[in-house]
């Protein structure tokens, strides 16, 4: 699982992110959703342990990113906004590099590199130079190198970014078959990527938590959709009682 608590990132005068606050249990995946700017790539930074934080704490599997980013490491996988691929080399081989600089036991490692690239859909790519590779294949490459040593944990930042429409639709069902085996944190701008694939959502706007609700409870809401909800919080357009609830919801567990 995932616990954040009244995590801040400053840089100098400008704070990116302001006492955010949410928590997402055990196989779920979180939609964390915002406009560009909002503070959504600070926040992934900062639980990935490739940042500190100024104030606040983060605690992935139990473990603080801070005092056991090693211990975090061992359970997260990452997959960046521009995965860090190599072009020269093979998927497989490519694949197999991540295993090996995630420790992944030896004695284990060829079934846990052709399981990772069975899941995302590689069989057929394996040989491949990566530099050869659509953007999607290449997405999926590092999905792939992102599941190999089996996570607790997967953040994913931005993941279908200028991927083609067949593209985006595959790469959903991918991110969809890893909730439940893995706790997930997709962080995007693009609205239909949450209600498709996510069971929560967390708004995050100027660098504050806005909102944090299931998908269910938006749906009960009548004829209220995700878009129109994004649409008040980031605007401010809320009613004296949804502003108080979203206010509430900051300090509480997804």
């Amino acid at each position: 699982m995932i616990e954040v608590d009244g995590l801040t990132k400053r840089y100098g005068d400008f704070t990116a992110v302001n006492n955010v606050t949410f928590r997402v249990e055990t196989g779920q995946i979180l939609g964390f959703l915002g406009p560009n700017g909002a503070g959504k790539t600070t926040t992934m930074r900062i639980l990935t342990c490739f940042l500190p934080p100024t104030e606040g704490t983060a605690r992935v599997s139990g473990f603080d990113v801070q005092e056991q980013s090693m211990e975090v490491r061992k359970r997260l996988g990452y997959l960046p906004e521009n995965p860090p691929l190599y072009n020269d080399m093979t998927v497989s081989e490519y694949v197999e590099f991540a295993a090996q600089l995630k420790r992944v036991p030896r004695n284990r490692r060829r079934a846990a590199i052709d399981l990772a690239i069975e899941r995302c859909g590689l069989e057929n790519r394996r040989k491949q130079l990566i530099g050869t590779l659509s953007k999607g294949y290449r997405q999926r490459t590092g999905l792939a190198q992102a599941i190999v040593h089996e996570p607790d944990v997967l953040i994913l930042d931005e993941p279908t970014i200028g991927l083609d429409p067949a593209q985006i639709i595959e790469i959903r069902e991918l991110i969809k078959g890893f909730g439940g085996e893995h706790t997930v944190i997709l962080s995007t701008h693009i609205l239909p990527e949450v209600s498709v694939t996510c069971d929560s959502v967390a708004i995050i706007h100027e660098g504050r938590i806005r909102l944090v609700e299931t998908l269910d409870e938006i749906r009960k809401e009548g004829n209220t959709s995700l878009e129109e909800v994004f649409m008040r919080v980031i605007s401010g357009q809320r009613d004296d009682t949804e502003s108080s609830t979203v206010d509430s919801r900051e300090e509480q567990a997804v």
